[in-house]
């Protein structure tokens, strides 16, 4: 999965501004997907399921969250911008309509969730041919 499902030929972790050296934490990480633990040369990298991150501690670069329900979404929020450092990203992605997953998450309700708390969103991405991503940052005159 070094490329993504679709059209372009940019490498995902190029798409998703993963460089080296980045402390980067990955939530409910779908086994197809692991590889992106090993992309690049991170500073620090990090895999927790969404029920657990007590022991995180802030300042990621990147953060990436997979998810199929608003629900998970909602109830991480703040915690996902406590993690997150005032220049980092993060990353929401959800399953397409295509991949026929069951989820209520779409590019608006993740805008409805985050845009509240301050976050923009910046790009969209097709992570591979299931998720999609919805990149995510602090407004520049809120960081």
């Amino acid at each position: 999965m070094t490329h993504a499902a679709g059209y372009s030929g940019t490498p995902l972790a190029q798409k998703l501004g993963l460089k080296d050296g980045q402390r980067v934490l990955f939530i409910d990480l779908p086994d197809a997907a692991t590889n992106l633990l090993t992309v690049r040369d991170f500073g620090e990298v990090s895999q927790r399921a969404a029920s657990d991150l007590d022991g995180a501690t802030p300042g990621y670069d990147v953060i990436h969250l997979f998810t199929t329900a608003r629900a998970v979404l909602e109830d991480l929020a703040q915690r996902l911008m406590d993690l997150m450092a005032r220049n980092g990203m993060l990353w929401v992605s959800w399953p397409k309509k295509a991949a026929k997953v069951a989820t209520d998450i779409t590019e608006d309700v993740i805008r409805d969730v985050l845009l509240p708390l301050g976050l923009v969103d910046v790009k969209v991405c097709a992570v591979d041919q299931t998720w999609s991503g919805l990149k995510m940052m602090i407004r520049k005159e809120l960081r």
